[in-house]
């Protein structure tokens, strides 16, 4: 049988050195594994001048082209040419094939091509603006996933005798299965339950009331639903200690509300922990504990599995440290389905990081800030004459502190008329806080767009609770739907991991 281990974490380095190593572990890749496996990656080297041999640092990467989600979804068959696939011969040439050949037989070095190679997985984006784009992991891959599940369970400061239960939809979805391959190899008793769509929220709550988890892990509009319910109901849970989310952003207003319903189950100190991860990147990473009120320390990459560059949404050049852009991924052990150099579509507001974090200490470099989707920022004609640009991850920020409300919402953009040539319409679609009187409601949003985006919503409905969860289809949808676009010629893309 192959080797099953994980992929091992790299010690604690100062900067120079962990870049240093980086690029060292890319040209062994790209040398070794990627180049002799993927006629399409050889054509970009060829196209671009480079050899593996030139990336003498991270710094080199700029010399090859970005990658997309355009470039994989540009036809039925794409997504096939980013998959690796064995040139035998090649392989054999490896040192690391001819060792293990000489120490094992060539019936190892077999297995050895099958666990690197053959696809025993898919996950998939959620397909919300277009077709699902499948992602493919080999054996080799279910180590790497494992390993960067370790990665966020150490983060988040677990430890084996929690309990845990995964409220993540049973989907091809990476939320779910990096959450339970985390489990697996950490050594940790994990349920999943497959959230609202296989077990109902009545379900969950049984669940919940016989398991008396430690940590609850889901997209975080569903843990509230739940929470809400659980408490309407009286359940107690006062060993809960974390909520683990995935799959959205989470804005502070969202957080505090989470802590508020913990509280009121008798969980007195809870972390309300976020992760973040892309189907194309095949992993996630995850925040360490902080104290309520504190700043986040950021996600905490893993640099032994992939890089991460800022570069400028604009222009495509890299950004300093510390500093707002784009962020750009390149694995450095996938096989299966793999990018380079590959563009996100995220924008994180306090850039990278090599810092030590303020909270765990930890040297890893770290993501710092606010994630932003590029796909959000939308052009509205609400004049015949002159559009307006609209930032909708703005929008989280304008309601994250308004008392009068609770944490879900959504944006509905849509033409007058339904017709392609009139101007477009904002309607806002929120849940009021019990007690808040609903003209005062509306009066103070139309005052906070006003002096915040300086738009005014066409229209606001006010939902109660169960109304907004069938308008965003909580536990029936992949992920909660808060940006709808229903103007004729508009296309969403609003990728979140995702």
């Amino acid at each position: 049988m192959p080797n099953q281990t994980l992929i091992p974490q790299w010690p604690w380095l100062p900067e120079a050195s962990l870049r240093a190593r980086q690029a060292r572990q890319l040209r062994r890749w790209l040398e070794q594994t990627v180049l002799p496996a993927s006629p399409h990656f050889r054509e970009v080297f060829r196209k671009a001048g480079v050899a593996p041999a030139d990336l003498q640092t991270l710094e080199d990467l700029r010399r090859l082209p970005f990658m997309s989600k355009a470039d994989l979804t540009s036809g039925p068959e794409a997504v096939r040419k980013f998959v690796l696939v064995p040139d035998r011969e090649a392989l054999a040439r490896r040192p690391s094939t001819i060792v293990r050949a000489l120490l094992r037989g060539r019936r190892a070095v077999q297995a050895g091509f099958e666990h690197e190679y053959r696809p025993l997985l898919l996950t998939s984006t959620t397909g919300r603006s277009a077709e699902p784009v499948p992602f493919v992991y080999t054996g080799h891959d279910l180590a790497v996933l494992r390993s960067a599940g370790v990665h966020v369970m150490q983060t988040c400061g677990a430890n084996k005798e929690h309990r845990m239960l995964n409220l993540f939809p049973f989907a091809p979805h990476l939320a779910f299965w990096i959450t339970h391959y985390a489990g697996e190899a950490f050594g940790v008793f994990m349920v999943g339950s497959g959230g609202g769509k296989t077990m109902g929220t009545d379900g969950n709550l049984r669940l919940i009331r016989k398991l008396k988890p430690d940590v609850l892990i889901g997209m975080p509009t569903f843990l509230y639903h739940v929470l809400t319910q659980a408490v309407e109901e009286g359940v107690a849970l006062p060993n809960l200690a974390k909520l683990v989310l995935g799959g959205e952003k989470v804005p502070t207003g969202m957080r505090r509300r989470l802590r508020k319903l913990a509280a009121a189950l008798g969980a007195e100190e809870i972390d309300v922990l976020c992760t973040y991860g892309f189907t194309e990147a095949k992993m996630a990473w995850a925040e360490c504990p902080y104290p309520a009120g504190a700043t986040s320390g950021g996600y905490h990459l893993a640099p032994e599995l992939g890089i991460v560059e800022i570069v400028d949404p604009e222009s495509g050049e890299p950004r300093g440290l510390n500093q707002p852009g784009e962020i750009v991924f390149t694995p450095l052990q996938a096989r299966g389905s793999v990018v380079l150099r590959y563009r996100t579509g995220d924008c994180i507001d306090g850039g990278l990081t090599y810092a030590s974090c303020p909270h765990c200490g930890r040297t890893v470099p770290r993501l710092v800030g606010n994630i932003s989707r590029r796909s959000e920022v939308r052009e509205m004609q609400f004049g015949k004459l002159k559009g307006t640009i609209v930032d909708f991850n703005r929008l989280e920020h304008v309601l994250d502190d308004c008392d009068d409300l609770v944490s879900t919402f959504q944006i509905e953009l849509r033409k007058r008329n339904d017709d392609p040539l009139e101007v477009d319409e904002l309607l806002l679609h929120v849940v009021p806080a019990p007690g808040a009187a609903r003209d005062r409601v509306r009066h103070e949003l139309e005052n906070r767009f006003a002096e915040r985006l300086e738009l005014r919503p066409n229209e606001i409905r006010l939902y109660d609770d169960e109304a907004m969860r069938q308008l965003q289809g909580v536990g029936t949808e992949l992920k909660e739907v808060r940006l709808v676009d229903r103007r004729p010629e508009a296309t969403l893309e609003t990728e979140v991991a995702r």
